[in-house]
């Protein structure tokens, strides 16, 4: 099931009109049309507003996607909180590395960007924070109207209220260690 298709059925399932999501989570009716209807995927950011005006965790937005769990082969050990994966679009995804995230603070995201992918751009909430640091590979990351180019080892604390996207530019996928706060909006 794809996230568009999710965020209908959950939607309808509460009796909520596309209106209604509209004023809880302050996404324009048209965003949240187009990620209903396929159009676009929307972003982190408006995953987790949705999630949060239907009264669910973002991870439970997340379950049962396609490639939910495909970035991994390993089972997580007993004593491990189970993270939950999804694909951002063809060439980038996230792991969110908590359990129960819209009770945390920080939210710590591994994202992964094979050669030639990019992410959408986001734009955060006034306030908020991120902390990124390059485990492989090399990417941009535009960020307003400047580009900085990080590379494995580096590393990046901005405003994320500012627009901004994330571009592999080498020839390995790029994995990337991503801190956002705040998570509660």
């Amino acid at each position: 099931m794809l996230i568009g298709k999710k965020v209908h059925e959950l939607r309808k399932a509460r009796k909520m009109s596309l209106t209604e999501l509209a004023e809880k989570t302050g996404i324009q009716i048209a965003t949240l049309s187009r990620i209903e209807h396929m159009k676009m995927t929307g972003t982190l950011q408006s995953h987790m507003l949705i999630a949060k005006a239907l009264g669910i965790e973002l991870t439970d937005l997340y379950r049962d996607l396609p490639g939910a769990s495909a970035f991994s082969e390993a089972e997580p050990a007993d004593d491990t909180p189970e993270t939950e994966r999804f694909t951002y679009n063809d060439k980038a995804s996230y792991e969110i590395l908590a359990n129960n995230i819209l009770s945390k603070k920080m939210m710590p995201v591994m994202l992964k960007i094979e050669p030639g992918g990019e992410t959408h751009t986001e734009q955060n909430q006034p306030s908020s924070e991120r902390f990124v640091l390059v485990l492989n590979g090399a990417i941009e990351l535009v960020l307003k109207d400047k580009t900085i180019t990080l590379r494995k080892n580096h590393s990046l604390y901005f405003d994320a209220s500012f627009p901004h996207s994330f571009k592999n530019t080498g020839a390995e996928t790029a994995r990337v260690l991503s801190v956002a706060t705040p998570v509660t909006l």
